[in-house]
């Protein structure tokens, strides 16, 4: 019975040998991967087909469109005045910063300028969607590493600044606050000293964020190093906003080009990092947040008193001709080129929005990096689905 035994466990391991020998002949050479297009790591309905080698990422294929809703197409047939309900959707965590380039194009094309106090409050606003979008982002990049508490933090300490917004013009996410030639309404009593509260709530967020995520070793070796996009590179692929300044190019078209908001009336500074990668992209998106604070704070301290609303008739005929507006949105330049025949709808609209140029670079930057990264280095270039499939 011992030799049959043996015998058995023998032929068994060489059948074993035999089966190896044949599974590394037949062997292909790397592997194909798809991360969505419902993955929660790729932040909305995207799909990236990857090629391994091994672990190491050969190359990265970014498949959109799965969400696409035609806004352009769609602006070309409504009115004016409601066209910006479709554009709060493009991006729908900075829902009141689309609005406004769309807004400023027309009342360029019109000759109209909206009174100081509108451009006061289309600034502040322009801000508390800046702030509620990074700030869920910081928490979500904690998310994709592991740690479940930052995101926690981020939903909490948001609402503060969403009951602001809902406060002032009754929507959360989707405000349509903006006219042509100012604004739908004049903020509420009490609601400049609760704005102010909000903010120091956010303070406290971004400096408990920093010792809890910035801080932490394991944060750290996972971001610090990865995904390095050099300036030149970032660039060419058309970064904007805290990607391309997280690869030290001292670019911010709230600076640079205001457009008829009063950045230029209040002091503030534009933030860079010179190491470019995940850590640069996510701690420079946290000094944005500070710095969004602080203009907003300035900004509720100067507000001028006066009307919302310019004199503009009460159906909306744009001149025919052709605008261009640019503004620095939450997740970078987000601008319209809006042309008009002189009819109550736009002959032709056509948005440049940041998130397609941020997930451009993905092929290129994703090639020779391991699978783990990959995740990381989406979270931090940071897009919006909606902004993408337009």
């Amino acid at each position: 019975m011992t030799a049959i035994s043996d015998r058995r466990q023998m032929a068994y391991i060489a059948n074993q040998a035999a089966d190896a020998r044949v599974n590394l002949e037949l062997e292909a050479e790397g592997m194909t991967l798809n991360i969505g297009p419902q993955h929660p790591a790729t932040h909305g309905t995207l799909r990236i087909v990857v090629r391994l080698d091994g672990e190491q990422v050969i190359e990265a294929d970014p498949v959109m469109g799965y969400m696409h809703r035609g806004y352009e197409k769609l602006a070309e047939v409504r009115t004016y005045p409601q066209v910006t309900t479709l554009v709060n959707r493009i991006d729908w965590l900075g829902s009141f910063a689309n609005e406004v380039p769309f807004i400023l194009a027309c009342e360029r094309l019109m000759e109209v300028e909206a009174p100081p106090r509108a451009q006061w409050i289309r600034t502040i606003f322009h801000e508390l969607g800046r702030i509620a979008n990074v700030t869920l982002f910081l928490g979500d990049l904690g998310v994709q590493l592991g740690a479940i508490t930052p995101v926690f933090l981020a939903f909490r300490d948001r609402e503060y600044i969403l009951n602001q917004i809902e406060a002032a013009t009754g929507g959360r996410f989707h405000p349509n606050f903006d006219r042509i030639g100012g604004l739908k309404d004049d903020l509420p009593a009490g609601w400049i000293a609760e704005t102010k509260v909000a903010l120091d709530k956010i303070r406290e967020f971004c400096n408990t964020l920093e010792d809890l995520l910035m801080g932490n070793e394991i944060f750290q070796s996972r971001t610090r190093g990865v995904g390095v996009i050099p300036a030149d590179v970032g660039l060419a692929y058309g970064l904007t906003g805290a990607n391309i300044r997280a690869s030290g190019v001292d670019w911010d078209l709230r600076r640079d080009n205001p457009v008829g908001l009063p950045y230029d009336q209040v002091d503030w500074k534009v933030w860079t990092h010179p190491d470019g990668d995940s850590f640069a992209r996510c701690w420079l998106r946290m000094q944005e947040v500070r710095e969004s604070c602080n203009i907003v704070e300035q900004l509720l301290d100067t507000i001028p008193g006066g009307p919302i609303m310019a004199k503009v008739p009460r159906v909306i005929k744009v001149p025919e001709g052709e605008a261009y507006v640019a503004t620095e949105n939450p997740l970078g330049m987000m601008s319209y080129y809006v042309v008009s025949q002189g009819g109550l709808e736009p002959f032709r609209v056509k948005i440049r929005s940041a998130s397609f140029s941020n997930m451009s670079i993905a092929p290129w930057l994703l090639k020779g990096v391991y699978m783990p990264d990959v995740i990381t280095i989406l979270a931090s270039l940071y897009f919006i689905l909606g902004d993408i499939d337009r």
